[in-house]
């Protein structure tokens, strides 16, 4: 393909893969990724498995190399469970880290397609505009009102002016010329564009960028630690102080008594394993990294995961009309002068009347003709379609200026050369009240004009005035102002309501979330979007120009009755978010352009737009709707509810689980009984402890009525009163049936193997009774409840009972465990016991789950 060919469409998808496995992905070095042999090391260093190793070399030095050997062999399995759980979490992470790697919009056999940074090639054709990070060192082709930031490479703080020497067709040079005629022909990779918008070929990729010659890297996703993750690495240090305390005592007290030194330490080191809580960072870990791959399957990113702990508290979704709620599929749907109007669908089979070809005319010119945004393009559409075989498509034209929009004048204006005019032609298009300023027409006039603004506006329809000038001087003003504008009409653009948007707020509201709507847009077009949506509007909506003259006090009284905010201003979002976090909610909010990066940061939970958001806005995000969906943020939100309570359902059966382990390892030396619990059983119990916790709480399902839910507070923690409450309820009950157990099969048999046995046995089935009764916090055990937790749960139980089954019936592991298997009656006495510990552990969940609500 001729190289001017390429220019105007790009590689072939072909040839693009060529070049991807001949080069490399356009990616920096990354940090050194961790290997098998390294994770292995990092699990070693874990306190569980240094106790472990304690307690088999306390076995060889009393002669036990059976009790030994055993336990190095469920050493191995624990450390298999670990490793498999280390080695899931970090794939989900680097599932993450390919979805969050930057996004380009490249030219491929003639059509834009946004793909991963990481498979642009040397050669490709970028497009770029405001807000996106350049993805790779490339030579410009054309640019208009182009300005980068490139603080991060050279340290200036003002952004760089690129400006390209035009041909006489008023298209850019070929860049071998332009790098003559201008030195700044070049965007580099990780630079940001901060106005305009510009097409350019990749000349640099990966380390040949010059971004990868001075070894800058982006930071990885995940290596964050949460705010709960803090807590909870808090709470283990604690525990573990407190309970190499404890047996220290125990070891202490053992040897003062027994005179036994050895067997004192074995129960010591025991009562260490039986108190650590190691399962909770492996647990939140998981949680929380899993929990953000599940969103990412649901075109959710999380790029921060402590927003996924927080979505269940949020109470407040500041959201954007256009793309968010709304397709953002714009298309043009009336046109209308003073004088004649034209509906594009009722009177699609009629011409388009004279009287209204200038208003069309003028509104194409004041567009782009490589639109990026999607009412240009629109226009662009609608002027090739209605205005086709006429004079007023101007090809031939050639662009001298352009004054972009601003916030100071929400209106754009483009100058013209005609190639058989002398004077200049100018083209304005924009908000209607920005465009009747700009023709200093009297008050009359003006009135009847915001009367057909309104009319239009009430039906939903965005509405653009357009106004055209001519100018004969040899220099341009500095100001659009000064031209001498005449109005020609407005274009009504319909945008429709996403199909699901209504089920979705609906579902929002049901959840006691409020939904906000800001917009840019006309007061009668918002408040028609928001009743289309299913948002209350009962109060009047609230304008920027309104915002603007209220103080801290008045916001805030105000809010609370005030759902839509029309004409807004980006600095105006930023407040409206203080204001909200002020009044104690929780705000998500989305945001899609570069100014809306400070809104963004500041809501607890930002949230930007993936398919047409700026790469600005999606780097101050907490997360990112990859298909621009309100749908998609209503399921994060679900998510993220479902991850809370999961959390403490399995904190609650970690609590649960180490009552009884720590009273069985404490009891025997208060009593006098020989030691109850050895090693060997605190690893059996591991192998349900993790796996439950992992597997079977992350993966179960959102309860039923929990969207229907009002969020909970925003102070409340994973480990409160109630978490710790229920989790001692339940294992204070079936640690006391424990010790009747134990006593009574002592007693019954006179054999204290044979009350190991029945204790360990009932301890085991117990411990699956509590997993499946806190699977569900509502009604029922959940002994019903399948679904992907429900499997895991199968086959945990499968294997556990299988595991228990042949430590009671074959004599040579019976003996390593110290078991002498139960006659029939001890048996089925023991199997009413766990059945009544079962009636407890629901009894419990229901009493204080009735007390909750």
């Amino acid at each position: 393909m001729p190289p001017d060919a390429t220019d105007q469409q790009g590689l072939s998808p072909a040839e693009a893969a060529r070049r991807l496995a001949a080069d490399g992905p356009n990616e920096l070095p990354q940090s050194r990724p961790r290997s098998a042999l390294r994770q292995l090391r990092g699990v070693l260093a874990e306190p569980m498995f240094l106790l472990l190793v304690a307690c088999g070399g306390i076995y060889m030095v009393l002669g036990d190399r059976a009790e030994a050997l055993m336990l190095l062999g469920f050493v191995f399995i624990v450390m298999a469970i670990s490793f498999v759980q280390q080695r899931r979490s970090e794939r989900s992470l680097d599932a993450l880290r390919d979805l969050s790697s930057p996004r380009a919009l490249v030219l491929r056999d003639g059509v834009a397609q946004r793909i991963a940074g990481r498979e642009l090639v040397e050669g490709d054709i970028v497009l770029l505009a405001e807000g996106d990070r350049v993805p790779a060192d490339m030579a410009l082709l054309d640019a208009s009102n182009l300005t980068i930031d490139e603080s991060m490479l050279t340290g200036e703080s003002l952004p760089v002016a690129k400006q390209l020497p035009l041909a006489d067709d008023n298209t850019a040079l070929p860049a071998t010329a332009a790098m003559v005629a201008s030195p700044a022909v070049y965007a580099y990779a990780g630079t940001l564009v901060t106005q305009g918008m510009a097409r350019g070929r990749v000349s640099a990729t990966g380390e040949r960028s010059a971004l990868g010659q001075i070894g800058k890297s982006l930071a990885a996703l995940g290596g964050e630690q949460t705010p709960t993750q803090l807590q909870t690495a808090q709470i283990v240090r604690r525990v573990a102080a407190i309970g190499l305390a404890l047996a220290a005592a125990l070891a202490l007290g053992w040897w003062a008594l027994l005179g036994d030194w050895l067997n004192g330490l074995l129960a010591g080191l025991t009562l260490a394993m039986a108190i650590l809580p190691e399962e909770l960072p492996v647990v939140l870990t998981l949680f929380l990294g899993l929990g953000a791959w599940r969103l990412s399957r649901e075109k959710v990113l999380a790029r921060s995961i402590p927003a996924v702990e927080l979505l269940g508290a949020t109470t407040v979704l500041c959201v954007d009309k256009t793309g968010t709620l709304t397709a953002n599929r714009m298309a043009v749907r009336r046109l209308c002068s003073e004088q004649a109007a034209y509906d594009c669908a009722a009177d699609a089979a009629a011409p388009l009347q004279e009287e209204l070809h200038g208003v069309l005319e003028y509104a194409v010119l004041a567009s782009h003709r490589r639109a990026y945004d999607p009412m240009e393009s629109a226009i662009g559409d609608a002027g090739q379609r209605l205005l086709a075989n006429t004079e007023h498509l101007h090809a031939d034209w050639t662009l001298v200026n352009d004054y972009p929009l601003s916030r100071e004048m929400l209106a754009m204006s483009r100058v013209w050369q005609s190639p058989d005019r002398r004077e200049l032609m100018i083209a304005a298009k924009g908000a209607p009240e920005a465009v009747v300023d700009l023709c200093h027409m009297d008050e009359a006039r003006a009135a009847a004009i915001a009367a057909q603004v309104e009319a239009l506006a009430r039906d939903g329809l965005r509405v653009l005035g357009v106004a055209c000038a001519t100018f004969s001087a040899s220099e341009l003003p500095g100001n659009q102002h000064d031209f001498d504008f005449d109005f020609l009409g407005l274009v009504a653009l319909e945008d429709p309501i996403r199909p699901d948007v209504p089920r979705a707020i609906a579902e929002c509201r049901a959840a006691g979330i409020r939904v906000v709507m800001i917009t840019g847009d006309h007061p009668a077009t918002a408040l028609s979007i928001a009743r289309q949506a299913g948002l209350p509007v009962d109060g009047a909506a609230m304008t920027g120009a309104e915002l603007a003259g209220l103080d801290d006090a008045t916001l805030r009284a105000r809010l609370p009755n005030t759902q839509v905010f029309c004409r807004v201003q980006p600095e105006q979002k930023l407040r409206l978010v203080q204001a909200f976090r002020a009044a104690g909610e929780v705000v998500a909010m989305t945001g899609d352009g570069v100014n809306d990066a400070p809104a963004l940061k500041a809501a607890h939970i930002g949230v930007a737009m993936g398919a047409h958001g700026t790469d600005v806005a999606r780097e101050a995000a907490a997360l990112v709707l990859l298909n621009d969906d309100f749908s998609s943020l209503v399921t994060a939100v679900r998510y993220g509810r479902r991850v809370f309570a999961n959390l403490r359902k399995a904190i609650v059966f970690v609590v649960a689980v180490h009552v009884p382990i720590v009273g069985l390892s404490l009891l025997p030396l208060l009593l006098g009984w020989p030691m109850l619990l050895m090693p060997v059983h605190i690893l059996f119990l591991q192998l349900i402890i993790d796996p439950a916790c992992s597997v079977v709480f992350e993966a179960e399902e959102i309860e039923a009525g929990a969207m229907a839910a009002p969020p909970r507070p925003p102070e409340a923690r994973l480990f409160d009163r109630a978490v710790l409450v229920r989790g001692l309820w339940q294992g204070g009950g079936l640690l006391a049936t424990l010790v009747g157990v134990y006593a009574l099969a002592r007693w019954d048999s006179g054999s204290d193997q044979v009350a190991r046995a029945l204790a360990f046995s009932v301890l085991v089935l117990s411990n699956l009774g509590l997993i499946q009764a806190n699977r569900v916090w509502g009604r029922g055990a959940g002994w019903g409840r399948g679904g992907q937790a429900g499997r895991y749960f199968g086959a945990i139980a499968l294997a556990t009972c299988a595991l228990l089954a042949a430590a009671l019936g074959l004599p040579a592991l019976g003996q390593l465990f110290g078991f002498v298997r139960p006659d029939a009656a001890l048996l089925l006495a023991g199997a009413a016991v766990v059945g009544l510990n079962l009636l407890w552990f629901e009894a419990v969940k229901r009493v204080l789950t009735r007390a909750a609500t």
